[in-house]
């Protein structure tokens, strides 16, 4: 049970947090039909200046300062770059996109070098704040779930509550009526550019310590968030929401059971030797093969439900 417990509110708070970087590619894609494929990378570069930030004057200022910044970098990236190539199609966004992200690895090499930096939890919050059974639990991690949790109901309550809200989504579907009524149709996009993209640095500022600050941290989760938005489907945030906390879960639970399908057919009585047909296969172990898990339930997703979870457009 205390397993069970302690691996499900890890799932969870790394579902979230998994949650708080896919929403902002998501509102994104649903509101431009822009696939940034340079998204994690703004999530790396949130973890980045929340660490100088933080040198400086603490880390709840940077909690606040950096996803502005990041957000700053993203209506720059909007306006100067992807208005530019828009005209030429999703192609050449995508390859926009793609080849940015490489321009933002490169320059993090070059300002903060090639090896992780000692961006660590603040001290208020360094502890633990229970203990269940035996194991205690951090508070830092209850923390990035008050976060995640309150920055979905941010972003339900502007779009759905606020004057904003309706603007962009009535921009969406009837751009040149809201042209006609006195509203720059641009410049809420790069607006919706520049809110996505702060979305992923403030996911950055609190998964950077939580986890690693390097250089290769937009790699590491990059492929993930793509994973999400296709299994919680194209465009939907509350497809997002569910794909994250699933996948969240699944990864957690799977790296810590170190069990294979001999060990499975060993309690059912049938013994598969070192010579049986694909013996490596049955002897590999669920933590051995969590990597793969996310990227087979997308396949599965996109063999028996394209459109994903709550998805209502195609990709």
């Amino acid at each position: 049970m205390e397993f069970f417990l302690i691996s499900m509110l890890n799932g969870i708070s790394y579902g979230l947090l998994l949650f708080m970087l896919s929403a902002g590619l998501t509102i994104i894609f649903s509101m431009m039909g822009v696939l940034n494929f340079a998204h994690a990378s703004f999530y790396m570069i949130g973890a980045y200046f929340a660490y100088q930030i933080s040198t400086y004057i603490g880390f709840w200022p940077a909690l606040v300062i950096a996803p502005l910044l990041v957000g700053a970098v993203g209506m720059a990236v909007e306006r100067y770059g992807l208005r530019t190539v828009h005209k030429y199609g999703h192609v050449a966004e995508l390859l926009f996109t793609f080849g940015l992200a490489y321009l933002i690895e490169e320059t993090v090499h070059l300002v903060w070098g090639r090896s992780s930096v000692e961006y660590r939890v603040p001290p208020s919050l360094d502890g633990s704040l229970f203990t269940l059974y035996t194991t205690t639990y951090p508070i830092y991690r209850v923390f990035m779930m008050a976060v995640s949790v309150s920055m979905l109901i941010g972003i339900y309550l502007t779009l759905t509550r606020s004057r904003i809200g309706l603007v962009i989504q009535a921009a969406l579907t009837h751009p040149q009526t809201v042209e006609t009524l006195g509203h720059d149709v641009p410049r809420v996009f790069m607006l919706v550019f520049g809110g996505g993209s702060a979305l992923a640095g403030l996911a950055g500022v609190i998964g950077g310590n939580a986890f690693v600050t390097e250089p290769g941290m937009a790699a590491a989760v990059g492929p993930i968030v793509f994973v999400i938005v296709v299994v919680g489907g194209m465009g939907s945030l509350a497809g997002a929401f569910i794909a994250s906390l699933l996948i969240g879960v699944l990864q957690t639970f799977s790296v810590a059971l170190d069990y294979s399908f001999v060990d499975l057919f060993a309690r059912l009585g049938i013994a598969i030797g070192p010579d049986a047909p694909l013996a490596a296969l049955w002897d590999l172990t669920i933590s051995q093969a969590a990597p793969v898990l996310p990227y087979l339930l997308m396949v599965l997703m996109l063999i028996f439900r394209p459109k994903g979870i709550m998805g209502t457009r195609e990709g």
